[in-house]
């Protein structure tokens, strides 16, 4: 019986990680393109806003994108006016591609309904769920960052 009651519980936890990612990816999408980007570009966008100035390469450890993928995105980004490549402080051998502009303000107005529902939402959780589904959320994320890094990998 206890068997039974996991494997239930197992299906309806990837059963709404699938729904959390497809809603994911259509909200993504769309705010994307309302501001003239791809959700690929929205996400880049992301990446940058979170982990700041990078080279490419170090784009491609974060994102798990193939470099000749990455070397597309950011001269996309680049034409598009959100990211420039710039020459690293120290090592003038390293082209590092940051943002420009506040990328952060102009998403701002896109997520406030979003962030407001879930702000609400989360309210109902204890401190000790919100850790649970903090760590639940932070290692999934890498699962899937290594499983689309070994995908961008495969011939």
């Amino acid at each position: 019986m206890e068997s039974e009651q996991r494997e239930a519980l197992l299906a309806a936890v990837y059963e709404s990680g699938r729904e959390l990612s497809t809603a994911a990816v259509m909200f993504h999408t769309a705010l994307s393109e309302l501001r003239g980007l791809s959700a690929t570009e929205g996400k880049a966008i992301d990446i940058l806003m979170r982990f700041g100035p990078m080279t490419a390469g170090e784009f491609g450890e974060h994102s798990g994108l193939a470099p000749a993928s990455v070397t597309g995105l950011m001269q996309r980004l680049e034409s598009k006016g959100v990211a420039r490549r710039v020459r690293h402080e120290d090592d003038r051998r390293k082209v590092m591609i940051e943002l420009v502009g506040d990328q952060a303000a102009a998403a701002a107005p896109y997520f406030a309904d979003f962030m407001g529902g879930l702000a609400a939402l989360l309210e109902g959780y204890s401190d000790e769920q919100l850790r649970t589904i903090a760590d639940f959320s932070t290692r999934a994320a890498r699962i899937q960052q290594e499983a689309a890094g070994r995908l961008a990998a495969s011939p």
